[in-house]
């Protein structure tokens, strides 16, 4: 099978370090390697090279050769970022134009995934499972608390199953909701990785979204201009939740979506009184709050539950239970800037 490793995202959620310039999946988040070159060698550890591909678009191009040594081969490039709808599609057509309809793994490029051998084993299982037609396989994580950032999957009760078939998928709860789905036995975090043909994908866009797989076959025959036109799209939205035989595989493995501030706490140890710094800090009667700074000093009292950080681009100063509106807001100033 292959690997494609999205990498277009704009990983607003980790503003001011995430840019439009650099975003999350270039950057040192956890260690000493960006999220993206983490991504890639955990695959490249059981995959020949030639099985891993990079999707981004034309302008993350250079910043994927900066970290990777891909062959230009390998890379798939948008020339503009419309979510994954079209990202996948991309990929799959690419794949058939060259009559290419091996089996894939669709994979985030910021996803905390340490246990290689379980992921060898469920990738497989997976594989297997992708290779009946129109099958579209997830790998779901069973929650471990009540989140709100993620998706969740609801399957049938044949929990005993290795590859369970999907009821539903829940968009984002609330607190409350989060807290009514951790009690459900039948119940698992979307992971956001998904396995299929590229026929498959094909076959769906086809039914559900017919103008989204016309465009980009118009792009891929020369006419650049067809993909301006696309709507920005999840795959989730675009066709998933619509196709008729969606199955997931319960996957026990440490698993983290690297999306926002807070879920550093769960991946880097804290310092005194539950703080997570980072730069030159220093703190008084501050306690489990998450800071980071860029090129200068920085001093804070008296806080509580407060994400701070400040870089070249920008001051972020943020109650702990907000961070899922840093990416609205910054939608909403993007929009003002522009009127």
């Amino acid at each position: 099978m292959k690997v494609v490793i999205m990498a277009g995202g704009k990983g607003t959620r980790f503003w001011p370090l995430s840019v439009n310039e650099k975003p999350k999946q270039f950057l040192r988040l956890i260690n000493e390697k960006t999220m993206l070159q983490q991504t890639y060698n955990r695959f490249r550890e059981w995959l020949p090279e030639d099985k891993i591909y990079i999707v981004t678009t034309e302008e993350y191009a250079p910043l994927v050769k900066a970290q990777l040594e891909v062959p230009e081969q390998q890379l798939i490039l948008e020339p503009y970022q419309r979510d994954t709808g079209p990202c996948v599609t991309l990929t799959a057509l690419t794949f058939l134009k060259e009559n290419d309809d091996e089996v894939f793994a669709a994979v985030p490029s910021d996803h905390y995934l340490p246990d290689n051998d379980s992921i060898y084993k469920l990738f497989t299982l997976a594989e297997t499972a992708a290779s009946s037609d129109l099958s579209i396989v997830t790998l779901g994580i069973k929650p471990t608390r009540a989140e709100t950032g993620y998706g969740y999957i609801q399957t049938h009760k044949e929990i005993n199953q290795k590859v369970l078939k999907v009821h539903s998928f829940i968009e984002k709860p609330n607190k409350n909701q989060a807290e009514a789905l951790l009690r459900q036995e039948n119940v698992f975090w979307n992971s956001g990785i998904f396995i299929w043909k590229p026929s498959t994908i094909v076959y769906y866009m086809d039914k559900f979204q017919p103008q989204i797989t016309k465009n980009i076959a118009g792009y891929l025959k020369g006419n650049a201009s067809e993909y301006a036109n696309l709507p920005k799209i999840s795959v989730d939205y675009a066709i998933i939740e619509k196709a008729e035989s969606k199955f997931m595989i319960p996957a026990d493995i440490q698993w983290d979506d690297v999306g926002s501030w807070t879920s550093l706490e769960r991946l880097i140890k804290k310092e005194d009184d539950m703080n997570l710094l980072q730069g030159n800090i220093h703190v008084l009667s501050s306690k489990n709050c998450i800071i980071k700074t860029e090129d200068r000093k920085t001093i804070v009292i008296g806080a509580e539950d407060l994400i701070i950080a400040s870089t070249k681009d920008g001051l972020l100063v943020c109650h702990k239970s907000f961070e899922q509106e840093i990416k609205g807001i910054l939608k909403k100033m993007e929009e003002d800037n522009q009127e």
